[in-house]
């Protein structure tokens, strides 16, 4: 049987368009681990207390969830798009009055506006890059969609090191705040005109083509969206999925910092940046092997040896766990947009809906961080072992649960 193609010629200028929406929220989601770090330092934040950043940011994917879907589905995919630009740009621009009243409860809640523009822009992307093409390729597109998404996780952490952990703070806190504000005025600035230039562009209307399997669904009475097996337990994959993501991310440069020898914050910004590239290295490596390995079996393979890699990592052995900690990334890089293109499958005229409810599936990013914070505040190593619960579900998920069923 002839293997159905990536992309058809007459979707790829959409398709190229919301690629580039998965780079624009890539930035945003890694420059949050690195304000974790400067708002320890400038702020006085603890350990725990900084993992609040991650609240607010996963925190409004659970809120705008459902709000983004039923927007998209009423007023469509480029209105969604636009209010997800708004709601973004509107976020960053919060950040200069949050520095010049020095606090960390006003800088949560313009992350958490932010984070809800972000929530609305994932909404929208991963069901229409699903939908450009056949059912059969759909993981693999998502998954070429996210290799962009790691680039912008790699500008993200490369340039919140240079701007924001470059300069040890001077005790001034108005000081040490400008860069921060000075930042995302210009991000942004940048995701306004974006916006605007794409207010002028018409999106042709969409027609997704069917597979088989999409066709003899479609063909069968239509079951109620949590009568999906598969999809309930893809959000519950992508909860801990998600969970695991924000914590590992969040506690990385504590843990540079605190077991390799003369490691700076910016020092360790910067090899963030690099855990980046592994991860984009990751969905590259990750999108070629499902053309030979099933996209189930793959993630379960990727899910046991991040398992391995946390073991690694709580031991504590210099540059060896460090490196563990950094592939964390490269095996990570596959899980979301696999997770979430197994949990669209044969959904046929549910997959907005069910976009909604993965896209929540995200507050595991809110919940976790203060919690293996907690146990960080005692010992960074030790807490890495948390996330094994999560990797242990994502195993399970892929092996026994992610195979629709009639």
């Amino acid at each position: 049987m002839k293997k159905a193609p990536l992309l058809t010629a007459k979707y790829v200028p959409t398709y190229v368009f919301v690629t580039s929406l998965f780079l624009l929220w890539g930035v945003a989601i890694t420059m949050g681990d690195l304000l974790n770090r400067r708002f320890q330092t400038v702020l006085n934040v603890s350990i725990a207390d900084s993992g609040l950043v991650q609240f607010s940011i996963f925190g409004a994917y659970f809120v705008m969830g459902i709000p983004a879907g039923l927007f998209m589905k009423k007023y469509g995919y480029k209105n969604g798009v636009l209010l997800g630009l708004a709601l973004y740009a509107i976020g960053a621009f919060m950040f200069y009055p949050a520095a010049e009243a020095q606090s960390f409860d006003f800088f949560r809640l313009a992350l958490f506006v932010l984070a809800c523009g972000l929530a609305t822009l994932e909404t929208v992307a991963h069901p229409f890059s699903a939908a450009l093409g056949h059912e059969e390729t759909s993981e693999q597109r998502i998954n070429l969609s996210q290799t962009f998404n790691g680039v912008g996780a790699i500008i993200g952490p490369v340039l919140g090191s240079y701007i924001m952990l470059r300069n040890v703070p001077t005790g001034d806190v108005v000081a040490d705040l400008a860069p921060v504000k000075y930042l995302y005025i210009v991000i942004g600035a940048v995701v306004a005109a974006v916006a605007i230039s794409f207010s002028f562009i018409k999106v042709p209307p969409l027609t997704s083509e069917a597979s088989e399997t999409d066709e003899a669904a479609s063909a069968m009475p239509q079951k109620g969206l949590f009568a999906h097996r598969h999809f309930i337990w893809a959000a519950i994959a992508q909860f801990f999925n998600v969970a695991a993501q924000g914590a590992t991310w969040a506690f990385f440069i504590n843990y540079a910092v605190k077991y390799i020898p003369d490691m700076t914050d910016e020092k360790a910004g910067y090899y963030f940046a690099f855990s980046m590239v592994l991860l984009l290295a990751g969905r590259a490596v990750g999108t070629f092997l499902m053309r030979f390995i099933k996209p189930n079996i793959l993630l379960a393979i990727f899910a046991g040896a991040n398992i391995v890699m946390c073991l690694i990592i709580s031991q504590t052995w210099g540059w060896t766990s460090f490196i563990a900690l950094m592939m964390l990334n490269f095996f990570m890089s596959i899980m979301f947009p696999t997770i979430f293109g197994l949990g669209l499958r044969n959904l046929g005229p549910l997959k907005p809906q069910a976009s909604s409810y993965i896209v929540m599936g995200v507050v595991g990013g809110a919940v976790f961080p203060p919690i293996m914070g907690k146990v960080a505040d005692i010992d960074v190593a030790q807490s890495y072992l948390m996330p094994i619960i999560c990797y242990v579900v994502i195993l399970l998920f892929g092996l026994v649960f992610s195979k629709p069923k009639n």
